[in-house]
């Protein structure tokens, strides 16, 4: 779920209205959103880089809120999508209507075949007479941000460029050619280099090495240019600093070149929908021909405007409201979908904006928002059945609690990892330990499924390391262990894990802990109830590892982490940890 820092003052100067904290946290629950932090620039630095970094000049103290949005809410992920929409909810304004000019054969765009080794798709379009302010400037340039990280998945689906369209000339081609043979001044350098160099330069980026690998290994770079042979950009990796976009822009020139031709244009459509309002004509975009290597074309941006028809009477029983035809067509007309009721049939027009929208369930649960979860009526269950809490469950609700007033801070952590948190950094060999691979897994951060919590917990603590000593964390969830006797070839197990960090290590940090839940669970500490026997175990500090066993079978493990696998974690404090199976208990 992406994240969006907007200005309050800013915000509520557009919305017309001021509101506490409270308020618009209330307001952003009703509209399916969720203000997750409300903070200034400066203290955002700080918790970035450390308290030097309050001191830097010019760092803004105004109130920043920071909004949680749904990953395929595109249009919201900007101040202007977000006013638009919180408008248009609170029936301050009705949904705006794009508008498109007609091409101009002078901003077309031609590909060449040599891009099917590459990129091979691209879309483009041109917002004409654009009024840029600092804040609607810097939205414009952070919304690309967003999408970048968001629907283009990191710039390998989609790569964005903007350019300042009166210091180009069109018609412009889009390119592949060898590395050698791309040379430009990039944004913000100072001279002319060529590709390979530029590659060079931003290996070191903090923000761009990470798009190189996109191109690296190809034979050919993707270049923008224009009729006079400048070179707009290399996307995915940077543009060039001839074309760059200023406060004093007018015309806007958008290109994004793709492996995704329906991403791009969803890309190009968010873009243009967002910005088109600060246009000479307002929400209007100018349409750009795209030609393939074929010579044929096709126009782009597209903003398509489509129909979707829906029951009332099917709507209201899925959703469990009973309300008449007009009342759901205010409904989804207040979440930016213009609908129109006839004969028990909602007619539905779904603007370029809302490319969320796919099925009619997208519009029962956008009905469901604007009504209002909380005013939807309860009732019961149809199902002719008891429901009752499972025993793991109750238990592991009630330990929770027990933990929580230990003083131990719960987490949750994934259940996939990778093969060396689960082997190689607790000194074990993968093949020694009884874990489920994935077949085929996307990142090696998800390769196969925790065989036990404390990897999960440790590089919790890794994220935590700036939080005060001592940091005391715990959770109760499931493992899965191969087991070539059951029927689906592995097995969950129930375990509770907890982990104490500070300036020294020692059991009794933990110990404490599990006696508390042993008394509780009215295990008593001895031969017939739960005790400790010495055990080796190359995750724990040598002398300082013992099992858990409750009667003669052991249930997990306590002691001190070892050093080795503290390093492979990035930790300094030493820790002790605490790993039980509780499932016996229930």
């Amino acid at each position: 779920m992406p994240t969006i820092s907007v200005n309050r003052d800013s915000l509520f100067a557009a919305l017309g209205k001021t509101y506490s904290d409270d308020e618009f946290q209330d307001l952003c629950f009703e509209f399916g959103l969720e203000l997750d932090e409300v903070t200034t620039e400066k203290q955002m630095l700080i918790k970035e880089q450390g308290d030097q970094a309050g001191y830097a000049s010019g760092v803004s103290e105004d109130v920043l809120y920071r909004i949680d949005i749904p990953a395929n809410r595109y249009d919201l992920l900007c101040l202007e999508g977000l006013v638009n929409g919180l408008l248009v909810f609170l029936g301050k304004k009705t949904p705006p209507k794009y508008r498109l000019d007609k091409y101009e054969d002078c901003y077309s765009l031609h590909l060449t075949p040599a891009t099917a080794q590459i990129r091979p798709y691209a879309v483009a379009a041109v917002l004409k007479n654009v009024s840029f302010t600092k804040e609607s400037y810097d939205s414009f340039i952070d919304l690309q941000d967003k999408l970048h990280q968001n629907i283009c998945r990191k710039r390998t689906l989609v790569a964005i460029g903007t350019h300042d369209l009166d210091t180009i000339k069109g018609p412009f081609v889009y390119d592949a050619l060898p590395p050698s043979d791309i040379k430009f001044k990039a944004l913000n350098q100072q001279k002319e280099m060529t590709a390979t160099e530029l590659m060079e330069l931003y290996s070191s980026h903090p923000q761009l090495k990470q798009y190189l690998g996109i191109i690296r290994d190809s034979p050919v770079y993707p270049v923008i240019k224009d009729k006079n042979g400048v070179i707009l950009s290399m996307p995915p990796i940077i543009n060039g600093d001839h074309s760059k976009i200023t406060l004093n822009t007018k015309n806007v020139f958008i290109e994004c070149t793709a492996t995704d031709l329906t991403k791009a244009t969803v890309v190009l459509d968010t873009l243009v929908c967002m910005f088109s309002v600060y246009c000479g004509k307002t929400y209007t975009a100018q349409q750009c021909k795209v030609f393939a290597p074929d010579g044929t074309y096709q126009l782009y941006p597209e903003l398509k405007h489509r129909r979707e028809t829906i029951n009332v009477d099917k709507a209201n029983s899925y959703i469990g409201i009973q309300e008449n035809g007009d009342k759901l067509a205010e409904l989804l007309t207040r979440m930016c979908l213009p609908t129109e009721h006839q004969d028990s049939v909602l007619s539905v027009e779904v603007p370029p904006t809302r490319r969320d929208v796919i099925h009619a369930c997208d519009l029962y649960e956008d009905i469901a928002i604007a009504f209002g979860y909380n005013n939807i009526p309860r009732r019961p269950s149809s199902v002719v059945t008891c429901g009752a809490q499972t025993q793991a469950n109750k238990l592991t609700e009630q330990l929770r609690q027990e933990c929580a007033h230990a003083g131990y801070t719960e987490a949750l952590t994934f259940t996939l990892c990778s093969r060396e948190d689960v082997a190689t950094k607790l000194g074990r060999n993968i093949e020694d330990v009884a874990a489920v691979h994935i077949s085929n897994p996307k990142t090696l951060e998800f390769q196969v499924v925790r065989t036990l919590l404390l990897p999960g917990l440790l590089k919790t603590l890794a994220a935590n390391k700036k939080m005060p000593l001592p940091l005391k964390i715990f959770e109760i969830s499931d493992v899965v262990l191969k087991d070539d006797g059951a029927e689906t070839g592995a097995t969950n197990e129930r375990r509770l894990c907890a982990l104490y960090c500070g300036r020294a290590a020692g059991f009794q940090f933990v110990h404490g802990l599990l006696d508390r839940v042993m008394a509780l669970l009215t295990t008593p500490c001895s031969k017939d109830g739960y005790w400790l026997r010495q055990a080796e175990d190359p995750a724990y500090f040598p002398g300082r590892c013992a099992e858990v066993l409750l009667r003669d079978t052991v249930i997990g493990k306590i002691g001190v982490i070892h050093p080795n696998v503290l390093t492979a974690f990035e930790l300094t404090n030493p820790c002790s940890a605490l790993e039980i199976n509780i499932e016996p208990f229930i």
